[in-house]
């Protein structure tokens, strides 16, 4: 990813994309509906989404990592 920078507003935003449901459960489920929908819709238009992957360098519908 390029150099962008994050605001504390970005962060904020992002917050609210971890705690929505509909990414929450595109995240877990890759194969499924809501995975579809924020893939193919939601990240176009969502502010959410958007600041998500400013933040955390991945899209919304990515899974998440396991952390060691």
């Amino acid at each position: 990813m390029e150099n962008v920078k994050v605001s504390d507003k970005d962060r904020e935003m992002a917050q609210v994309c971890l705690s929505c449901p509909m990414c929450k459960n595109a995240r877990i489920d890759q194969h499924g509906l809501m995975n579809a929908c924020v893939k193919n819709f939601t990240e176009a238009v969502c502010p959410f989404c958007q600041a998500y992957e400013r933040v955390y360098g991945h899209k919304a519908h990515e899974p998440v990592e396991a952390q060691a």
